[in-house]
């Protein structure tokens, strides 16, 4: 198995379908394990338990989406360095990464573990399911070392071309938490607490076999050296991640917000949306994955200096989304009603309405992939060539697209505008982001020009 792949030479969409196709493979794994979980925890345990756990969904990203971002950042700068040759400064990347990730999972898991049940106060959480909500979201908080872990390794394992190790990571560890989830829910009787246990061992098994292979490539090994203070790289990785994590944690708030709306509509509508919500990331996982592949191939080139390749890759990569887009779309369409039935189990009118209600979204949210997926790229596209400041700023464009519509449309058109905040937050961040990434090139591009010569975003920062 390849540890490292240069994506500086060769056809560009072989090589960002190769890298997507397994990172796509293992987002597979990873949600097929969420839904047989919801799956589990839907048969045995009842509507309750599963609209539970469901109802964790935003603030579980909210907090989630930290370790994320601050991963993100870091592939971007150590892919930039891998494309130019930079290994010494690729070894210190990796060194002060760790000393910030150290620093930023301290300070998460204080904030999580005490602003939990305050905040799904504040979402409207009913009381039939507010308490085993808390339960098994302290679970997952008080796994925040090993999340950190395991993006920051995975990270480090894409931004050197490889996306197949961590999908073998995420395979195992999908055995582990459907095997897991099985024996904890089921006959051990652990409730939904159950599920968050499984979820977290199988995060520990993932984050181990990541690690074992960034062990063993020897780029990825800091020296002793390489640790000492250095303000210029705590500061472009800072520069980097933070924003991303806020960039995560902007879009979470809208989420939260449309989250405690659709809670005020009462039990039932918010069975069946959020039922329909658990198939999303399924849905955008697609997108998500060539993301994935368009921001490493992007950042490989821009530390290599090749902007034609950059903008080759983008335009590929986006005509490829678009072709993703309406397949799945077409799929969610034609089969979303009959996989999500297989979620809900409760007396046969409250059964028929949650579906009613949960395929109505699948509907809604199936019209809007196109968009999705094009902000998916742009937005790694843009990251790629270590800009991270207008993926921030189209973080508040979905924020205030979410919560306007979620306001607004519910008092012209009723529940049909809880479902449209979605496609609406979308196309909003979606547009910023397509005019903000030619802006970026164009700018790029200017500066070459002017100087004559192939530069790098991290060169010239650092001139």
């Amino acid at each position: 198995m390849a540890r490292t792949k240069d994506m500086t030479s060769g056809s560009p969409v072989k090589l960002i379908l190769a890298f997507a196709l397994p990172i796509l493979a293992g987002n597979l794994l990873q949600q097929l394990y969420s839904l047989i979980d919801s799956l589990i925890i839907g048969r045995l345990l009842g509507v309750t338990a599963l609209t539970a756990v469901s109802a964790s969904g935003w603030l579980d990203w909210a907090v989630l989406s930290v370790p994320m971002g601050m991963a993100q950042g870091y592939s971007i700068q150590a892919a930039q360095y891998f494309g130019g040759r930079q290994f010494d400064m690729l070894k210190k990347t990796v060194a002060h990464s760790y000393l910030i990730s150290l620093c930023v999972t301290v300070i998460l898991e204080a904030f999580s573990q005490t602003l939990l049940y305050p905040v799904l106060t504040w979402m409207n959480s009913p009381e039939e399911t507010i308490f085993l909500t808390e339960s098994y979201l302290r679970i997952i908080f008080a796994a925040l070392p090993v999340v950190m872990c395991l993006n920051v390794f995975s990270g480090f394992l894409h931004a050197l071309g490889n996306s197949k190790t961590p999908l073998l990571a995420l395979a195992c560890s999908s055995l582990v938490n459907i095997g897991l989830d099985w024996l904890f829910v089921g006959p051990l009787g652990m409730g939904t607490d159950g599920g968050a246990y499984a979820t977290v061992i199988a995060q520990t098994v993932s984050a181990l076999i990541c690690f074992a292979a960034v062990w063993k490539i020897p780029l990825l090994r800091p020296e002793k050296k390489d640790f000492r203070r250095n303000a210029y790289m705590t500061r472009r990785l800072l520069r980097l991640g933070l924003p991303i994590a806020f960039q995560n944690l902007i879009i979470s708030l809208g989420g939260l917000v449309l989250q405690g709306v659709v809670n005020a509509f009462g039990f039932v509508f918010m069975a069946g949306y959020n039922a329909a919500a658990r198939l999303q990331g399924l849905v955008e996982i697609s997108g998500s994955s060539l993301g994935n592949a368009a921001g490493t191939f992007t950042g490989q080139n821009i530390g290599a200096g090749d902007m034609k390749r950059v903008r080759l890759g983008l335009r590929r990569s986006a005509q490829v989304g678009i072709g993703m887009a309406l397949f799945v779309g077409l799929a969610v369409t034609l089969f979303g009603k009959p996989v999500l039935s297989l979620f809900i189990r409760d007396e046969k009118e409250i059964a028929e309405q949650v579906l009613s209600i949960g395929y109505d979204y699948l509907r809604i949210m199936a019209s809007g992939l196109v968009m999705l997926y094009l902000l998916f790229v742009y937005r790694s596209t843009l990251q790629g060539l270590g800009d991270t400041f207008i993926p921030m700023a189209s973080g508040f464009m979905e924020l205030a697209m979410r919560i306007g519509a979620v306001f607004l449309l519910p008092m012209v058109i009723g529940v049909w505008g809880v479902y449209l905040a979605e496609i609406a937050a979308w196309a909003g961040a979606g547009i910023l982001l397509i005019i903000g990434c030619y802006y970026r090139l164009h700018q790029i591009r200017k500066k070459q020009e002017m100087q004559n010569i192939p530069v790098s975003c991290t060169q010239s920062e650092r001139k």
